[in-house]
C-alpha cells in the first residue's frame, strides 16, 4: 500500500526538467575558455544533481579552487546566457505536476542549481507557482547531505515520515535516505538503474506519469 505523503520533493535537472546536454555543453565549454582539457561527458553526467562547486572538485580534482571557481563563473555565463541548447520539461511533467497540486499534495523542489539557475528555469517552464518551498545548492548543504530536505521540511511544516523525494540520481535517494525519508527514482534522468537502487528508493518508474498513476 502507497503511504500518504502530504509532501512531494522533487529534484529539478534530470527529474523535472531535461537539462543535462546543455549542462554538458556548458561546462565543456566553460572548461575551454579557461584554457583546460576538454572534459568527457561521462565525466560530467556523473556529477549532474551535486552543486556546480561539488561538481567540479570532482572533475577537476587536479585545478586549484581558484581556477574551478573559474570554471563555474564560465559555467554560469554559458548556461544562463550563452548556450541555447534547449531544456524542455519531460514528457507529462507539466501536466503530472499540476494534477497532484490538484489532488492535494503539497509539492516543493531540492535541487544543485543555483538560486539564479532555478528561478530562471522555473519563470522558463511557467511552474513559478506550483511549489511551496525551494532550495538550492548554493543556499545550504549540496546533496547528499540532508540539511537541504531538512530545511525544506521544516520550512513545509511536515515530518519526514509524511514526506517523498523523487530524484534520478544516486545523490537524491542517498540523500533521501540520509533524512530518514521515502524515495522514488526516475530511471529516464542520468544515472543507471544499478546506481539509483543502491540506497532502496520505494520505487522505480520510467516516466513521469508512471509516478503520478502509483500515487494515490
Amino acid at each position: 500500500m502507497v503511504k500518504g505523503y502530504k509532501l512531494l520533493i522533487f529534484d529539478w535537472d534530470g527529474t523535472l526538467m531535461d537539462s543535462a546536454e546543455r549542462i554538458v555543453r556548458c561546462f565543456q565549454a566553460a572548461a575551454r575558455d579557461c584554457g583546460l582539457d576538454t572534459l568527457t561527458d561521462d565525466a560530467i553526467r556523473k556529477t549532474i544533481g551535486l552543486g556546480v562547486v561539488e561538481a567540479l572538485a570532482r572533475i577537476l580534482p587536479d585545478t586549484n579552487e581558484g581556477g574551478r571557481q573559474a570554471v563555474a563563473t564560465r559555467y554560469r555565463e554559458h548556461f544562463l546566457h550563452l548556450n541555447e541548447t534547449p531544456t524542455p520539461l519531460f514528457p507529462g511533467v507539466a501536466e503530472g505536476l499540476r494534477d497532484l497540486r490538484h489532488r492535494g499534495y503539497r509539492l516543493a523542489v531540492a535541487t544543485g542549481k543555483s538560486r539564479i539557475g532555478l528561478n530562471a528555469a522555473l519563470h522558463a517552464s511557467g511552474t513559478d507557482a506550483i511549489f511551496c518551498a525551494t532550495r538550492c545548492a548554493d543556499e545550504t548543504r549540496s546533496k547528499p547531505h540532508p540539511r537541504m530536505l531538512h530545511e525544506i521540511l521544516e520550512e513545509a511544516g511536515v515530518g519526514a515520515g509524511e514526506a517523498l523525494m523523487v530524484g534520478d540520481t544516486s545523490y537524491d535517494i542517498e540523500m533521501a535516505a540520509n533524512a530518514g525519508m521515502d524515495s522514488v527514482a526516475v530511471a529516464y534522468g542520468v544515472h543507471d538503474l544499478a546506481e539509483l537502487l543502491i540506497h532502496r528508493p520505494r520505487l522505480c518508474v520510467r516516466t513521469f506519469p508512471e509516478l503520478c498513476a502509483w500515487l494515490p
